[in-house]
């Protein structure tokens, strides 16, 4: 406070702290009682700005919360840290201070650009629980000559006093809106994490985006397109779909359209009545009253023939069909999620597939990249199988060697991930330690530079790369430590440096 107490003589400032005292029992919230305050403030303060900041106590941020006569662009402009400025320097200091000409004054820094034409004078005071500065209330009024702001002062003091509450619970409201939402992102990326299947592998940006496409269309009940090379999880991703969506309780029904026989794909689809054809010697649901209530996954749907297209397409359209041999009509509430490793667009320029029938199913499409696309995944995808296949085999092979993550970054992966799958389960059953080496995959993806099979090459040659491959994989393991890689291959420092001088290996590379 300040010797402006003495101020405080006439009926009329005592009926602007009472006005003020009224607003603030109408409402504790900020934002509603700033205008009115600030009304009263006009009337008898002759003030024309106001604006109540607020320090966030994690960032020592000072922003507008509420204003009087500022645009929200330059509300938004008014922001400080603490002892940046005059509001700055009043909230570190929990000290008021009055600007008598802001012209003259460097420490008006005049943010908001709101005194652009003319003079004014400037009041900043801060707001206080107990002792605990929690933001600051300031305001202008026109420049006069030897006019006497104390007044001013020591009412805007009185203010700040009366809204101290209001500001409080205001700042705690912010507080817990940050806590909530830090915890709500927090949950989202639990989610997001939770969403992806243990079966799809892979953090890539290219699979993010299959991931975020998942998530979009899981909820709805529309037909989903999942398009890529064999071997790319097209059916994980059909998976994710059906259990992410509200129809995970019911049934998820495969049928692959190029296994199923042409003469017997209608069947299988929509069932049949006893005595329908040869062999029909009963009742038969097909795969859509299987599915009822839930999702049909239609594999390679590329294969599918002309004749039953328009069947499908109808009850994809109606939610209806009759199985063979019968002329009563069923109806099903069923989910299609359909995929193929081939062009259906080119099909139908080809005249192969319904055009009608691609549209219905394209509502939404998926595309699943290749390996050779995401590479990144490759070394998480090969840790899983080798874990899996370990584990099936009673093995203990757990990582891969140095020239082996080379190879597999390498090769060009023709059958994309179940091949990597078939090279993991094929190596693990071959290896003989904890590791896999190179002699331990296929041809396929060996080079001449690669190639550390032991059918080629002297003996001396042989164990001079496998000596090497071992010291290689153990600096890794202990991050360029010499001490501890020694120690994990039971030999002594001096043994291990004379091995690395020797085959000029840098253990620095494995630091960190």
């Amino acid at each position: 406070m300040t010797d402006s107490h003495s101020k405080i003589t006439s009926h009329h400032d005592l009926q602007f702290i009472r006005n003020v005292a009224g607003i603030l029992e109408r409402s504790l919230d900020v934002r509603e009682i700033v205008n009115p305050i600030m009304d009263e403030m006009t009337t008898h303060l002759g003030m024309k700005h106001a604006t109540i900041t607020l320090l966030n106590r994690k960032t020592n941020d000072i922003l507008i919360d509420a204003s009087h006569g500022l645009t929200p662009q330059q509300a938004e402009r008014g922001r400080y840290k603490l002892g940046e400025g005059v509001t700055g320097q009043v909230i570190e200091s929990g000290e008021p201070i009055v600007i008598e000409k802001t012209g003259d004054s460097p420490l008006f820094l005049n943010r908001t650009q709101r005194m652009s034409r003319q003079e004014s004078s400037f009041i900043c005071v801060p707001i206080k629980t107990g002792k605990t500065v929690v933001g600051a209330l300031s305001a202008d009024r026109p420049w006069e000559e030897d006019q006497d702001l104390n007044t001013c002062l020591y009412l805007m003091e009185m203010v700040a006093s009366l809204l101290a509450q209001s500001v409080r619970l205001r700042r705690s409201a912010q507080e817990r809106g940050e806590q909530l939402q830090s915890e709500n992102e927090r949950l989202r990326a639990e989610l997001k994490d939770r969403f992806r299947p243990s079966n799809i592998i892979g953090n890539s940006h290219e699979m993010q985006i299959v991931y975020d496409q998942i998530a979009q269309v899981s909820k709805s009940q529309t037909s989903v397109l999942i398009e890529g090379e064999t071997g790319t999880g097209k059916e994980l991703v059909a998976h994710a779909i059906h259990f992410n969506s509200d129809r995970s309780d019911k049934p998820f029904i495969k049928a692959h359209c190029a296994a199923l026989p042409e003469n017997l794909i209608e069947s299988e689809l929509f069932g049949h009545v006893k005595g329908s054809f040869t062999g029909a010697t009963g009742d038969r649901k097909g795969r859509f009253q299987l599915a009822d209530g839930g999702t049909l996954f239609l594999d390679e749907i590329g294969e599918i023939p002309p004749s039953i297209q328009i069947k499908l397409l109808r009850v994809l359209q109606e939610r209806e069909f009759e199985p063979v041999g019968s002329t009563k009509t069923v109806k099903v509430n069923v989910r299609v999620i359909a995929a193929t490793n081939r062009n259906l667009q080119d099909m139908v320029t080809e005249g192969s597939f319904r055009e009608d029938l691609f549209y219905r199913l394209n509502v939404f499409p998926i595309w699943v990249p290749p390996l050779r696309k995401r590479k990144s995944d490759v070394l998480q995808l090969s840790d899983f199988f080798l874990e899996r296949y370990s584990k099936q085999n009673n093995k203990n092979v757990r990582r891969l060697s140095s020239p082996v993550i080379d190879m597999l970054y390498t090769y060009h992966w023709p059958g994309n991930v179940r091949e990597l799958e078939n090279i993991m389960e094929r190596g693990v059953i071959l290896a003989e330690g904890d590791a896999l080496h190179p002699h331990h995959l296929p041809p396929t993806l060996q080079t001449a530079d690669q190639a550390a099979a032991p059918k080629t090459g002297s003996l001396k040659d042989q164990v001079e790369i496998y000596e090497r491959d071992l010291i290689t994989d153990a600096l890794k393991s202990a991050r360029g430590n010499m001490a501890a890689a020694a120690r994990s291959l039971e030999t002594t420092q001096r043994i291990f440096g004379y091995k690395v001088h020797k085959y000029s290996i840098n253990p620095k590379q494995y630091v960190g």
